[in-house]
């Protein structure tokens, strides 16, 4: 085994006891001593990750290089990992009181969910790594709706066992990415059942997907949102928590996005994954600070 083998396997084991360590201190910390306890373990990460300080920063100079200075860019990463740790919090709180979702989050253009829904062939829930998406899902389920969604299976065998099991408790359904062809047949059966089927659209896709203009680069990005509309019948429905002055939260539930064909296939996937990626861009320059920079985006490069 190499150094840097060593290295993977015990960042994973301390991110790991971290983890089991702070749902037990969440599970008996007064309510009102979250928020203090979620700001000390920001300040602990923003100092102890460097790795991924520096690649929040390298990100928001990519995105932000016309526009916002080394200070800016350097408070804006701060508030992202405060926004991480917070929401980390309110996942390991609300996921053992789910019914706490409501209080927590308001709910704005349900009527636009609802619409989806009518007609029959499910919702591809359309979002990012933004804001306390665990949170949303968990509101979204409480509501009565059908909630699944498709996640990469952890590194951790036993980190993917610990969050597995609180998101049955929830009630939220987990479809892995891989394998592939297992992922598309469940994400289909859900649909069919007219349920939710959540995918984020934000992180670095490689060759297998199409390469869009994010923040003024091509970003490589997956096309599941389109081909599972096209195939299903299923609505496009962009959806984004947002947190708010008072420390609760609002999901915003954008109009359903209408498929526009055109003469290629892969013409028709590009231009509408590129309408979607558009509307995240948006919210992401609205709220910089709840999306998630500490992921390379822009990683992969096309070809030609």
């Amino acid at each position: 085994m190499t150094s840097k083998e060593v290295g993977k396997r015990f960042s994973r084991l301390l991110a790991r006891q971290a983890l089991f360590f702070c749902s037990l201190i969440v599970k008996f910390l007064p309510r009102g001593w979250l928020c203090g306890f979620a700001d000390f373990i920001a300040i602990l990460g923003y100092y102890i990750a460097v790795k991924q300080r520096n690649i929040a920063q390298e990100s928001l100079s990519i995105a932000f290089a016309d526009s916002l200075g080394q200070k800016e860019i350097t408070r804006i990463a701060q508030n992202c990992f405060r926004n991480m740790a917070k929401s980390g919090v309110e996942m390991l709180y609300t996921m053992d009181n789910p019914e706490l979702s409501k209080e927590l989050v308001a709910i704005e253009g349900q009527e636009y969910l609802d619409e989806a829904f009518s007609k029959g062939n499910g919702v591809v829930a359309v979002s990012a790594h933004f804001g306390n998406f665990p949170l949303a899902l968990t509101r979204l389920k409480q509501e009565g709706y059908g909630v699944n969604v498709i996640l990469r299976r952890m590194r951790d065998d036993k980190v993917e066992e610990f969050l597995e099991s609180r998101r049955r408790k929830v009630g939220i359904n987990f479809i892995h990415s891989a394998p592939r062809q297992a992922c598309v047949e469940d994400s289909v059966k859900v649909l069919r059942r007219n349920e939710i089927l959540f995918i984020q659209l934000d992180q670095n896709f490689g060759t297998a997907g199409v390469f869009v203009n994010f923040f003024g680069r091509q970003a490589a990005t997956a096309t599941g949102p389109v081909v599972f509309a096209l195939r299903t019948g299923a609505a496009i429905v962009p959806l984004f928590i947002v947190r708010q002055a008072d420390g609760r939260h609002k999901l915003i539930i954008e109009p359903q996005v209408e498929i526009e064909k055109k003469d290629a296939s892969d013409e028709t996937l590009r231009y509408n994954i590129q309408k979607i990626t558009s509307i995240i861009e948006l919210y992401i320059r609205k709220y910089p600070q709840e999306w998630g920079w500490i992921h390379r985006r822009w990683k992969s490069r096309p070809s030609s």
